[in-house]
């Protein structure tokens, strides 16, 4: 039975993982949090690896605050790059396959057509620039990883646009959400899926890899399209990124073209608002 190491296991795709793991009871499964595994004590790292022993690792930790990490360089380093080497290097030598997950913001946003994973990135944020370090050392380290590259990741767990949205739109009479940044969500569940997919499809084909749901929207019809779900009565205006400034610039398109991944593994890429109601049904049980 081989053991899957997932890190981050309390995050949005760690908790969807998990919900997946008792499908899938080929597999022994151990979900650590920084708790279990501190990714930022890069001494014993390699140590703590060999002590568990995984034949898969799923990485799904990351620093994600975008904003925060524009102040919080050295941490993001930490855990978007140096400690995803460490990681590499220890399943390079010990046989170990990796997936890790990085982020459509390895890209500037200049594109005006769906990227494919040979697009040239260049990140236009310290966690860009942060992940797609991890992605070059990931590669370099362990030439036969898998790295997964998604966009705007949501889900029944944690914090993110889909349940602040769904709170705001009943506290508030009215709504400002960003109009002219252009992509595509990701429901985690499917995430984990396609991750699944590709762990027990019969070949194991290294590189890189684009995976977010189908559909091309802004966060502005990403937020009408939660509100037509629910039926919320809030009005919401489409405004420019300029007219919400923060910390961290954000590309303005990065819709990401999965035709590599359904090619190669066969994964099943859902349309967005079908995975938004799946979502919105979860939540609305809880």
């Amino acid at each position: 039975m081989k053991k899957i190491l997932i890190t981050g296991g309390n995050g949005q795709l760690g908790s969807e993982l998990r919900v997946l793991s008792k499908t899938y009871n080929q597999f022994e499964w151990i979900f650590t949090d920084w708790k279990e595994l501190d990714l930022c004590d890069l001494d014993n790292l390699a140590i703590a690896l060999t002590r568990i022993k995984p034949q898969i690792i799923i990485n799904c930790a990351a620093h994600t605050a975008v904003d925060k990490a524009e102040s919080e360089h050295e941490l993001s380093d930490v855990l978007n790059h140096q400690s995803v080497a460490i990681m590499a290097q220890w399943s390079h030598v010990n046989d170990c396959q990796l997936i890790h997950v990085s982020t459509d913001y390895v890209f500037d946003g200049t594109a005006s057509t769906a990227l494919f994973e040979t697009a040239m990135p260049n990140p236009i944020n310290v966690y860009g620039v942060t992940k797609l370090a991890g992605e070059k050392a990931c590669l370099q380290e362990n030439p036969e990883a898998i790295i997964i590259r998604t966009s705007w990741v949501y889900s029944s767990f944690g914090n993110n646009f889909v349940k602040t949205m769904s709170r705001l739109m009943q506290e508030r009479d009215s709504l400002n959400v960003v109009n002219d940044q252009i992509g595509s969500p990701t429901y985690a569940a499917d995430l984990a899926q396609a991750i699944m997919t590709i762990l027990t499809h019969n070949h194991w084909q290294a590189g890189i890899y684009h995976f977010s749901n189908e559909g091309e929207i802004s966060w502005y019809e990403f937020a009408l399209t939660i509100q037509e779900i629910c039926g919320f009565d809030c009005a919401i205006s489409g405004i420019p990124s300029s007219a919400y400034p923060t910390p961290a610039k954000r590309p303005q398109y990065s819709l990401l073209d999965k035709t590599k991944i359904k090619k190669t593994f066969g994964v099943v890429v859902p349309e967005y608002k079908e995975s938004l109601v799946k979502c919105m049904r979860l939540l609305s049980e809880n």
